[in-house]
């Protein structure tokens, strides 16, 4: 992984609690980022999130590819007893976890305004410094400029506090609280600036995500735990609810092995790239190949599948200093590419070629590092051409070269020779060290397959080829199931040990 240098740390000084959520799966990749990207201590997982402490500015925490979303950690603690316990006292439980312990949701959110006014007045400074030779404005032209903005900001206020009125006597009635199902749009410089007018505590607005699973959530709905704690937050801190526009998110999950309360540091998630103009394969996991991958400065690196060019776009971002050649048969696949790799800068930086991925046109052991994405869903699929694929991939890889490969159970299968697990990642309490059994295949997943069968020299090049194992002098080394949403897949690392023949 490529750490981003750093400067004198400007976050917490003490380091703060924070915790991402990443796909299932994906857990060990974001622990190994987050130590190595952040410096980040007290690093432990369950399943879907990662916690860990860091001293980390925002701008370092922006660089996280791993992370579907950050949080600023306000609260982690065991879950509510449900077994024989009424809704009453639930709710009444709720409420305790504002009013027994109101100073670590102050300390939560001064550590939040932080984060964001450091953030700001890096970037006004940013800006000055890009801008030195910028005319001076006259006197007289900022008194009226500055007259103006007051007008426009108290005609603003007047409107904003009507609203903000109107809204908290609907939430008080009807207890309408947001639920995690509600996208953002805004942009995360939102996030800074309105932070940075939120001058003290009690001219916070707020709106409350919630999520119930598990036993817990047969008792109790998202929209009574919002509304719970929204009146309990107002109530204590004076605060305002604000469902459209609001300073401050609050995000709750409750479950049968956690219950915990965070601060969404970025309205955006991290895992929405904004350099990716037509998405395709999820960006954390692209990301997570092409760590996996280990890539070093003058490699050749190259994705013979590459579709809309994702898994390229995070590899030449993060590390630089590479050659990367994408490969794909589909002329609409190729065009949403290019449009990508402009859109992020990246077209002079990867080259694509319109080829087949079983006749590439490359030398024997040419490539360093092949990366890609095996199709296997309804509109591409590779179906039992698999072995022929992997075979050419081989032929083009140099000795000691690496493929990371994203497959489905049936393709994994095929390229063993017999029966891939297939069984779920178990939801498990939290760790210290690194995720285990339920993300990582181990044992029989590693094992080398069988030596190739002597071929007879009246056999046609077709029956070789077949008699040939498809994974021939590729190693197993890792592999790693994660989840695509409806279905798992594995990502599968192999190393070459020797050329064909030897």
């Amino acid at each position: 992984m490529a750490v981003v240098p750093g400067g004198p740390r400007s976050g917490p000084a003490a380091g703060a609690h924070f915790f991402c959520t990443a796909g299932r799966g994906l857990e060990p990749f974001l622990m190994r980022e987050v130590r190595e990207r952040l410096a980040a201590t007290q690093v432990e997982y369950i399943s879907g999130k990662v916690f860990f402490t860091t001293c980390s500015d925002l701008n370092m925490l922006k660089q996280l590819k791993s992370a579907e979303r950050l949080f600023l950690l306000i609260k982690k603690q065991l879950p509510f007893p449900v077994s024989s316990v009424n809704k009453g006292k639930i709710l009444n439980e709720l409420q305790r976890l504002i009013n027994d312990d109101p100073e670590s949701w102050l300390n939560a959110i001064s550590i939040w305004k932080n984060l964001l006014e450091l953030d700001a007045k890096k970037e006004k400074l940013s800006h000055k410094n890009a801008n030195p030779l910028k005319r001076k404005v006259g006197e007289d032209d900022i008194t009226a400029k500055k007259l103006k903005t007051e007008q426009i900001q108290e005609i603003q206020e007047t409107k904003e506090c009507q609203l903000e009125k109107q809204i908290e006597e609907k939430i008080l009635e009807q207890g309408n609280f947001i639920t995690e199902g509600e996208k953002f749009q805004e942009e995360l410089q939102n996030d800074i600036t309105e932070a940075v007018d939120t001058r003290n505590q009690s001219n916070l607005t707020f709106r409350v995500s919630c999520r119930c699973s598990g036993a817990i959530a047969k008792i109790i709905t998202a929209q009574e735990v919002g509304r719970v704690i929204g009146i309990a937050l107002m109530k204590q801190f004076g605060w305002k609810a604000d469902l459209r526009n609001p300073n401050l998110e609050i995000f709750i999950h409750l479950s049968d092995i956690y219950s915990v309360l965070g601060i969404p540091v970025f309205r955006v998630p991290l895992a929405c790239r904004p350099y990716i103009k037509t998405p395709g394969l999820r960006s954390t996991i692209a990301w997570a190949m092409a760590s996996l991958a280990e890539i070093k400065a003058g490699a050749v690196v190259l994705d013979p599948m590459c579709g809309l060019g994702t898994i390229l776009l995070e590899a030449a971002k993060e590390w630089p200093d590479v050659y990367y050649v994408g490969a794909d048969v589909s002329d609409s696949q190729l065009s949403g590419a290019y449009d990508n790799l402009k859109a992020a800068g990246l077209k002079d930086k990867i080259e694509l070629l319109k080829v087949s991925v079983i006749e590439l046109p490359l030398p024997s052991e040419s490539v360093d590092i092949i990366i890609s994405d095996i199709p296997f869903g309804k509109k591409f699929k590779l179906g039992k051409d698999i072995k022929r694929t992997v075979q050419e991939m081989e032929r083009v890889l140099r000795v000691g070269g690496t493929i990371v490969l994203l497959l489905s159970e049936d393709h994994h299968r095929h390229l063993k020779g017999g029966e891939a697990s297939s069984g779920p990642l178990a939801s498990r309490g939290g760790r210290t060290g690194e995720p285990g059994g339920e993300e990582r295949v181990t044992g029989a997943e590693k094992a080398a397959v069988s030596a190739p069968a002597p071929s007879s020299p009246a056999a046609s090049s077709q029956e070789r080829s077949a008699r040939v194992p498809p994974l021939g002098s590729l190693v197993p080394v890792d592999c790693y199931r994660v989840s695509l949403g409806k279905t798992d897949a594995l990502i599968s690392k192999y190393m070459k040990s020797s050329s064909p023949g030897r």
